[in-house]
């Protein structure tokens, strides 16, 4: 399974607020980061506003990829670039609330969906993922000495 996401029409969907901010981006990596932890999925997310000259892949693990425009192009010019190349269509979504950009995918029999109904996938795969590391949480079992000791401790209460 692998996502190509539009990264700015993403944030500004869940947070709005961190558009702009300069450690939004790095806020939607670590969400994405626990949504790939229980998924397993291949991430590339792009971004507009790359200050280098030329197109810029950045990766954060080897199954996800930050992916940026070269200077003048737009992240939609990758994301179509990404479509067009892409081989293998089998559980491979395209998320952008780009019409033009889900249109695209579903022409070249990839899966398209909206920036909008991700952000609320993403939130209740974080949300299962959370759940599941609480379940997974080890318990020890008192040594016979601790139990001895806490023992006392009760013991000792008036």
């Amino acid at each position: 399974m692998a996502y190509l996401i539009d990264g700015n029409n993403l944030l500004g969907r869940i947070a709005p607020h961190e558009l702009r901010e300069k450690g939004g981006r790095d806020g939607l990596v670590v969400r994405l980061l626990a949504f790939q932890r229980v998924t397993r999925a291949r991430i590339h997310l792009v971004f507009d506003g790359n200050p280098e000259p030329t197109p810029t892949d950045v990766p954060v693990n080897p199954k996800f990829t930050i992916h940026y425009p070269g200077a003048g192009g737009s992240a939609d010019d990758v994301i179509r670039d990404m479509i067009e190349r892409q081989a293998d269509r089998r559980r491979f979504f395209v998320v952008s609330s780009d019409r033009a950009i889900r249109e695209m995918a579903k022409k070249r029999g990839l899966e398209a969906v909206t920036s909008d109904a991700f952000a609320r996938e993403l939130k209740a795969t974080i949300k299962e993922g959370k759940k599941m590391r609480e379940l997974e949480k080890r318990t020890e079992i008192p040594s016979s000495l601790e139990v001895k000791l806490w023992d006392e401790v009760f013991k000792s209460k008036p």
